[in-house]
């Protein structure tokens, strides 16, 4: 591999870090990598894979702790939206009182 193609999958590699520092998923980094840095996602999606593989245990943690934070934020979601409704209901005077 020629040292500018060494130069570009290292620069790519620190930009996933980024990603993964903002807590985005591997999707999510190619979107962005592509948009703002005009990455091709195949390219971010093979070094996401390889630094998986370097990094297994890292990236199972990563995984599931990303899952942990998306269920709960969705969970407080459905929580503030039950309160809305629930505020909402009584502020309009729906009570039979």
């Amino acid at each position: 591999m020629g040292d500018s193609s060494a130069q570009y999958i290292h620069m790519v590699q620190h930009l996933i870090e980024e990603c993964i520092i903002f807590n985005m998923s591997k999707e999510e980094c190619m979107e962005a990598l592509s948009k703002h840095a005009n990455i091709q996602p195949v390219i971010t999606s093979t070094v996401w894979k390889e630094l998986e593989k370097e990094n297994k245990d890292f990236f199972e943690d990563y995984t599931k702790n990303r899952e942990e934070r998306e269920s709960k934020k969705e969970g407080g979601q459905r929580f503030h939206k039950m309160h809305l409704d629930s505020f909402t209901k009584d502020t309009n005077g729906d009570d039979d009182e």
